[in-house]
């Protein structure tokens, strides 16, 4: 397979590869390299071609966070296909440990980044969330957008996949009565990483944070902060430096597991399990939240 990717990688970026591709931790998907060419290492996710457009949703989300000149992600040197291969070319960072320091900074670059804003919710194209496809048509509401292209997305996947009646009726309930989260807070539509889970950030080698596999979309800046909190990893100096920057709604709690519902539900959908028993009681405690 590696000299299979060095002749596509070459073909590709019009250089020299000069060393045979490594293979590198990069994710639970797609089988990612590090490679030598004669410009200086690249890092290289490789794929069949069908996953090609999950690549160009990619690189298309990473080059929209740069452009908030907020938070360092790496830089898309190609996105492409070669020899009936899908591949993702990144600039090489040699990733470090994060710190109590590389934490704060992530919080005051996070709210630098959801400061960048759209009159409308949603991006310019369809990505993915994991190897879920995360339908991002555009809406001037926030709660339409929510009901329908996040959570109704997913239960319809869930049901497919077997899902119970009894689970599918309580959730449903749940999506007719939404608008009582939002009865006194209209969120701003911010640049959003959309996947803000500990495994993809970390520090570089001066001890900046880094953030990668983003699924991006413009949406309410809670959705980021939620997903945090979800499998943690983050430090008590992200959140105070967040909050610092940007004090959030003082009933952004009210709406955390609103939000975390539709990455649960994705799990359930992607790997089975005991998610599906998660959000059922995640379903629970909000419709209890409204008396329900």
């Amino acid at each position: 397979m590696s000299e299979s990717v060095r002749s596509a990688l070459a073909a590709l970026l019009k250089t020299s590869v000069v060393s045979t591709p490594q293979s590198v931790h990069g994710g639970c998907i797609h089988a990612c390299y590090r490679c030598a060419t004669e410009h200086g290492p690249v890092f290289v996710k490789v794929a069949p071609i069908q996953v090609l457009d999950q690549f160009e949703a990619e690189a298309a989300g990473l080059e929209a966070l740069a452009t908030a000149n907020a938070l360092r992600v790496p830089r898309v040197l190609a996105v492409g296909e070669s020899e009936g291969q899908a591949l993702l070319v990144l600039e090489w960072l040699d990733l470090q440990r994060t710190t109590p320091a590389s934490d704060r900074a992530l919080g005051e670059g996070l709210a630098r980044q959801h400061r960048l804003s759209k009159p409308l919710f949603g991006f310019k194209r369809h990505n993915h969330i994991g190897a879920t496809p995360q339908i991002n048509y555009w809406s001037r509401s926030w709660l339409n957008f929510w009901r329908e292209h996040r959570l109704e997305a997913q239960l319809n996947l869930a049901e497919r996949k077997g899902a119970g009646e009894d689970f599918l009726e309580r959730a449903s309930l749940l999506l007719a009565m939404l608008d009582q989260f939002f009865a006194t807070y209209a969120p701003t539509a911010s640049l959003l990483h959309g996947d803000l889970w500990s495994g993809n950030y970390a520090a570089d080698a001066a001890g900046a944070p880094v953030i990668f596999d983003p699924a991006v979309y413009y949406g309410d800046r809670e959705c980021d902060l939620a997903m945090t909190r979800l499998f943690g990893g983050f430090g008590r100096e992200f959140y105070a430096a967040y909050e610092n920057s940007w004090p959030l709604d003082p009933d952004w709690r009210e709406r955390t597991e609103l939000y975390n519902l539709y990455h649960v539900l994705n799990h359930y959908n992607l790997f089975g399990g005991g998610y599906l028993a998660q959000a059922d009681t995640m379903v629970a405690r909000l419709l209890a939240e409204l008396g329900h």
